[in-house]
């Protein structure tokens, strides 16, 4: 939860104490990252333990922490990439299913998708879409826009509640239902299968 501050919950069996100083060392520390859909760490006992993509490894590569008998093999990406590789990481998460809260390719929701996909590639932003709408320009017009540039989206009552990651040629891809690629007008979100619009565009922002 240092990442962004956002507040959560877990089971009280799934967290293990670590001391101050390792905290800080670990804060401090370059972020290190799993780069693939699903991976593996081998642990003391040569336990296999699946970790998703973006999955944080920075404890692995700190040597104030003891984590020798820890392994990964896997691809690992860390450092600020340029920002068209932005769309790139998006589409490995194409089609993953609709989860409110969720992060990763097994469930995840449009605000944890702009998240991790600007994660992944160095970029911080916050949690929720109405957070993120609060962060970089607002452009005037989608003509304006960028590939990797964040459209949101408001309700009724003008609240934002979606967010969605600008492609070439009026597309974006985004969460709903599914991570899935839509069109993009004046409008909002035009859904390519029902024929019709689901999201009202309200602003769009260039982050990076």
């Amino acid at each position: 939860m240092a990442f962004d501050g956002y507040e959560g919950w877990i089971d009280n069996k799934q967290f293990q104490m670590i001391s101050e100083a390792n905290y800080n060392s670990l804060s401090n520390s370059a972020s290190v990252m799993s780069a693939d859909l699903v991976e593996y760490i081998t642990t003391p006992n040569n336990y296999l333990l699946p970790i998703p993509i973006g999955s944080s490894l920075s404890f692995l590569d700190n040597p104030e922490i003891n984590v020798s008998q820890f392994s990964f093999e896997g691809l690992k990406v860390c450092g600020i990439k340029p920002k068209s590789e932005l769309i790139k990481t998006a589409f490995m998460y194409l089609n993953a299913p609709y989860l409110w809260g969720g992060k990763t390719p097994f469930g995840i929701d449009c605000s944890g998708f702009t998240q991790m996909v600007y994660k992944l590639n160095g970029y911080s932003i916050l949690r929720d879409a109405s957070q993120q709408a609060t962060q970089g320009e607002a452009l005037s017009f989608i003509e304006e826009s960028e590939p990797g540039d964040l459209a949101f989206f408001d309700n009724d009552e003008g609240r934002i509640t979606h967010v969605g990651m600008i492609m070439e040629d009026n597309y974006i891809i985004h969460a709903h239902g599914k991570v899935r690629i839509d069109r993009l007008d004046h409008l909002g979100i035009y859904n390519i299968d029902t024929g019709r619009h689901t999201h009202k565009l309200r602003v769009i922002k260039k982050i990076v």
